[in-house]
C-alpha cells in the first residue's frame, strides 16, 4: 500500500467540484462563442437541431465512460479503462494519447486567452499592440499552474466559481435574445427546414453542422482522473459525467436556439463571418455595451476555467502512469503540502508555454490555436472510441453477470459510430461517401495532426520498449488504487 505522502489527497473533493470539473473542461463559454458557430456554414438555421444529434451521440460515449468509473475509480481513468476492458497495451496507447490530449489543453485555451484579450482591446484601443497576445498567454499560464500547485480543493473551488459565470453570463445573454426576437421565435429551427447552407439542405446539414458540435463536448469525462480525491468515486464520478454532459447539452442547444432566432434562421449560415468573426460579440454588442464585457469576461473565465480542467486532469494522469512505471517515475512525486503532482505540474507548465509561444512566433496565435486544436481533436476522438470499445469488453470479461445488452452493447457500439465522422472530419480524411463536407486539412493546420501522428508512433514504440524491459509496468497500468 502507498503511504500518504505518495497518494493524492483522498475525500478531497465533492460531487459539485466533479460535476464543474467536467463542466470546465468542455469550456462552455469558448465553445458557445467560438466552437458551435462553425457548423452554421453547414447546418444553416437548423444548428439547433445539430446540436441535439450531437448531444444525443455524446451521450453514448458519456455513458459508457460513466458505467467504467462506476466500477474502476483510478485517476488512470480512461488508460486504466482500456487496460482492464481491452489489454493492458491498449490502456499504456490510449493513457499516452490522453496524457498529449491533455497537456495540449493550456497552450490552446491560452493562446485564445491572448488573442482575444489583446484582440478586444485593440478593438477599443487602436494604439495597443495585437503582438501583446504572449503576455496574457503567459500569465494565464503562469496563473493557472500556480492554481493547481496550491492542491486539489483550491483548484477545483476557483474552477467551480469560473464555470459559473460563464454559464450565467451566456444563459442570461440568451434569454435576452430570445425576448428581443418576439415573433421571430419558431421551434421549427429544431427540425430540418431551415438546414439550408448552400450544398447542405436538409439532414445532411444536419449531420455535418453536429459534427463541429459534437467536438464542443470535447472534456466532458474530465471529472473521472479526479476519482482518487473525489469522496464515494464509484457513485459521484459517474453522476457528474452525466449531469455535466446534460447540463452543458441544455446550454448549447438553448443558447443555439436564441442566437438563431435572433440573428434569422434564413441567414443563419452566414452567422459565423459575422461581426468579424466573433458573431456572439456581435449580438452582445446588439443587446448593450454591458452584455459585451459580460460575453468578454464569461470567454476569459471559460479560458482559464478549461485551462485549470485540463492541467488538473494532465497531471493526475501523468502521476497515475509514473506510478505504474510506464512514464517517468519522477512525475509520481507529490509535493509535500499541497500534495498535488508537482513535477507533472512542471512539465505542463514548460511544455504548455514552449508550444504556445514557439508556435504563435512563427505563425500568429490564431493560426497556431488551430493547429494545437487540431492535434488535439484528432487523438481525443479515437480515446473517445476505444474508451467504448472498453466499455463493452470490461462487461463481458469481468462483470458479465452485470452485462446489460442495451447499457453495455448497443450503447457503446452507437457511441464509437457516432464519433467516426468527427474523427474524419479532425483528420481531414476525404472522399468518404455521405460525408462530402470534410475537407482536407490544409497546411499549417495539418502539422498538429501529424505531429500527433508521431506521438503515438514513439509511443508505440515505447509499448515495445517496456514489453521487452518491463512487462510487469504495462500490467500495472491495469491496477486500481483503492
Amino acid at each position: 500500500m502507498s503511504s500518504p505522502s505518495t497518494e493524492l489527497q483522498r475525500n478531497a473533493i465533492g460531487l459539485r467540484d466533479v460535476v464543474f470539473q467536467s463542466i470546465c473542461s468542455m469550456a462552455p463559454g469558448a465553445a458557445i462563442a467560438a466552437s458551435i458557430p462553425f457548423g452554421s456554414p453547414l447546418g444553416g438555421g437548423a444548428l439547433p437541431l445539430a446540436v441535439i444529434f450531437a448531444f444525443v451521440g455524446i451521450l453514448f460515449t458519456a455513458s459508457s465512460i460513466g458505467q467504467l468509473a462506476k466500477h474502476i475509480p483510478s485517476s488512470g481513468s480512461v488508460g486504466t479503462y482500456s487496460a482492464i476492458g481491452l489489454r493492458p497495451w491498449v490502456g499504456f496507447l490510449v493513457g499516452w494519447g490522453y496524457a498529449a490530449v491533455e497537456v495540449l489543453i493550456v497552450p490552446l485555451v491560452m493562446l485564445q486567452l491572448g488573442y482575444t484579450v489583446a484582440g478586444e482591446w485593440n478593438s477599443k484601443v487602436h494604439s495597443f499592440p495585437l503582438s501583446s497576445w504572449w503576455v496574457f498567454t503567459t500569465l494565464g499560464t503562469l496563473f493557472v499552474c500556480y492554481l493547481v500547485w496550491l492542491g486539489i480543493r483550491t483548484s477545483a473551488k476557483t474552477a467551480t466559481i469560473f464555470g459559473f459565470i460563464e454559464i450565467a453570463v451566456f444563459s442570461l445573454l440568451s434569454i435576452v435574445l430570445v425576448f428581443k426576437a418576439g415573433g421571430h421565435n419558431t421551434l421549427a429551427v429544431f427540425t430540418p427546414k431551415y438546414a439550408n447552407a448552400p450544398g447542405y439542405h436538409g439532414w445532411s446539414g444536419v449531420i455535418a453542422g453536429s459534427v463541429f458540435t459534437l467536438l464542443a463536448f470535447s472534456g466532458f469525462e474530465a471529472a473521472a482522473p479526479m476519482a482518487e480525491e473525489t469522496e464515494n468515486p464509484r457513485k459521484n464520478i459517474p453522476k457528474a459525467i452525466m449531469i455535466a454532459t446534460v447540463c452543458i447539452g441544455v446550454l448549447y442547444a438553448f443558447s443555439t436556439y436564441a442566437a438563431d432566432v435572433a440573428y434569422g434562421p434564413s441567414k443563419f449560415s452566414g452567422f459565423a463571418a459575422s461581426a468579424n468573426g466573433v458573431p456572439w460579440d456581435g449580438l452582445a454588442n446588439s443587446v448593450s455595451i454591458v452584455f459585451w464585457a459580460l460575453v468578454l469576461i464569461a470567454i476569459i473565465n471559460s479560458t482559464l476555467a478549461n485551462a485549470i480542467a485540463g492541467t488538473n486532469v494532465f497531471t493526475r494522469t501523468a502521476y497515475a502512469f509514473a506510478r505504474a512505471g510506464v512514464f517517468p517515475k519522477s512525475l509520481a512525486r507529490l509535493n509535500a503540502k499541497h500534495r498535488s503532482p508537482q513535477n507533472a505540474l512542471i512539465l505542463q507548465l514548460i511544455l504548455g508555454l514552449a508550444i504556445a509561444l514557439i508556435l504563435g512566433a512563427k505563425y500568429g496565435a490564431t493560426t497556431a490555436f488551430g493547429i494545437v486544436a487540431t492535434g488535439l481533436v484528432v487523438v481525443v476522438v479515437v480515446v473517445y472510441a476505444v474508451t467504448n470499445l472498453a466499455c463493452i469488453g470490461y462487461f463481458s470479461k469481468h462483470r458479465r453477470e452485470e452485462r446489460h445488452l442495451g447499457l453495455h452493447i448497443i450503447i457503446p457500439i452507437l457511441g464509437f459510430i457516432f464519433l467516426v465522422p468527427g474523427f474524419l472530419n479532425s483528420a481531414g480524411i476525404t472522399g468518404i461517401p455521405g460525408l462530402k463536407f470534410i475537407a482536407a486539412l490544409p497546411a499549417p493546420l495539418s502539422y498538429g495532426a501529424w505531429a500527433m501522428g508521431v506521438w503515438m508512433v514513439v509511443g508505440l514504440i515505447s509499448l515495445l520498449v517496456l514489453r521487452g524491459k518491463s512487462p510487469a509496468a504495462i500490467e500495472a497500468v491495469a491496477i486500481v488504487h483503492e
